[in-house]
């Protein structure tokens, strides 16, 4: 083998350090998923607990992810770091772009994917509605003043935006407008099928599909300066 080949110090303890904070993320989840899912425990029970009367606490409250969300933030600004450190060990091009977009990518959809898939009161007993009207309800959010209609449909078009933007930094086959907002929209119709089948109290509407996508398509019309050069 040849001496030059062999990896230099600094290349071995960047290795270190990135294989222990994966191992620690790893144990971190693992934890964190014990704690949602085995009842009894001290964790299942704090992070169940009742929020201001409700029944699904920290995990199934709008307040709850947004909290746990924030509290993600270190533990993802350190996978990006991690990540890119092993990439640039590797002699990937542009390390920072990809794992930021990475991590960018999961970190910024899965909360908001989350969100729409969090029950109504009377999730399991009524069956699933669905609204297959494009624009009406739309127009009907619009009707109902400018505070609800801008959280209603700015919350649509938020929930798909992080997919949109980091999407085509990180795969280059999704670096194109139409391919974002088919990809917004194919999601999106999964995300309102789940609602659907799952029986969550909610409403499987055409214009969240429509809202889903556009939000995808504007995120990547933000991010089209870095990933139209890379294609």
């Amino acid at each position: 083998m040849d001496h030059n080949d062999s990896p230099s110090l600094p290349q071995l303890r960047g290795r270190r350090i990135a294989l222990t904070a994966l191992t620690a993320l790893a144990v971190l989840t693992a934890a964190l998923l014990a704690a949602a899912i085995v009842p009894g425990t001290l964790a299942h029970r704090v992070l169940t607990m009742p929020v201001r009367g409700g029944r699904h606490g920290l995990f199934g409250t709008v307040n709850g992810i947004a909290l746990l969300t924030v509290a993600a933030l270190p533990f993802a600004v350190l996978a990006a770091w991690v990540l890119a450190r092993r990439r640039r060990s590797a002699g990937t091009a542009q390390p920072w772009r990809m794992s930021l977009a990475e991590v960018g990518l999961v970190y910024g959809t899965l909360p908001t994917v989350w969100l729409t898939l969090l029950p109504g009161s009377r999730a399991g007993e009524v069956s699933g509605r669905v609204s297959l009207v494009p624009f009406q309800d739309i127009h009907t959010l619009l009707g109902a003043g400018p505070a609800t209609a801008t959280f209603q449909i700015g919350g649509n078009l938020l929930v798909l935006a992080a997919l949109g933007f980091f999407a085509p930094l990180r795969f280059r086959a999704l670096a194109s407008l139409p391919r974002m907002l088919a990809l917004g929209a194919g999601c999106s119709i999964l995300i309102e099928t789940a609602q659907y089948v799952l029986r969550l109290d909610r409403v499987s509407s055409v214009d969240d599909v429509l809202l889903n996508a556009a939000g995808a398509g504007l995120a990547a019309l933000a991010s089209r300066r870095w990933w139209a050069a890379r294609r």
